[in-house]
């Protein structure tokens, strides 16, 4: 999760969330170079009295300086559209998750179970165990499988939300009498903290989603348990 003085990313939890990370660097080295191009001409052209006829009308510099940026966007674009078509791809999930925002908390629905789903509240400060984070704890984790496929759907019962987990790479809508779908592949184990990102009204704030990766046979004596209470 995010740390004090944090600049850059979280670190991946998932492989979208890996070449959304390597774009990020791609386009910031271009932006980097740019920005020293532009400095140095503004520099020279400040700080020197000499004037070349040739630069004043050139048609040879001009045809550079409109082809360069159309190349130099090419480069940007083509990597940006490949990695959108990813985040759409949902192949043969081995999971199915419906989360439903709600007026200020998350239900989680797991689909392929006939009865398994929970309400998701943030745990209040002063209930707080040593350890626990303020405002994004809650006393129910959506649990899932690493290295898996998973589906989720999500909704809205009441206003705008969004279901959004920075680790993962995700962040989508929940519009109310709309249902939109991600997936996720969670490469390692972990806690991975996220919150609504979509303004809802007085308690925004305090609607934060929590999505535990473990290992399969975790998961499954997980929803065993569940399925008993």
């Amino acid at each position: 999760m995010a740390h004090p003085t944090q600049l850059g990313f979280q670190d991946a939890a998932s492989p979208v969330m890996e070449e959304l990370l390597h774009f990020h660097d791609h386009a910031l080295m271009i932006v980097f170079l740019i920005s020293t191009l532009v400095l140095y001409i503004i520099v020279a052209m400040v700080s020197t009295k000499l004037t070349n006829k040739y630069i004043l009308d050139s048609q040879e510099i001009e045809i550079v300086w409109t082809v360069l940026p159309a190349v130099i966007l090419v480069l940007i674009a083509l990597p940006s559209l490949r990695i959108l078509y990813l985040m759409d791809e949902i192949n043969d999930p081995h999971l199915t998750i419906k989360a439903m925002g709600h007026q200020w908390y998350w239900s989680y629905e797991y689909t392929d179970y006939e009865d398994l789903g929970f309400d998701s509240y943030m745990i209040p400060t002063q209930d707080l165990t040593p350890g626990q984070f303020r405002l994004l704890e809650t006393d129910h984790r959506m649990v899932v499988p690493m290295e898996s496929p998973i589906r989720v759907l999500i909704s809205a019962e009441d206003v705008l939300h969004s279901w959004a987990v920075p680790s993962l790479g995700i962040k989508l809508d929940g519009v109310p009498g709309r249902l939109n779908q991600t997936a996720f592949i969670a490469s390692r184990p972990g806690v991975f903290y996220g919150q609504c990102s979509e303004i809802c009204g007085a308690n925004h704030s305090f609607m934060p989603i929590v999505v535990e990766a473990v290992p399969l046979d975790d998961f499954e004596h997980w929803s065993s348990l569940m399925l008993e209470d």
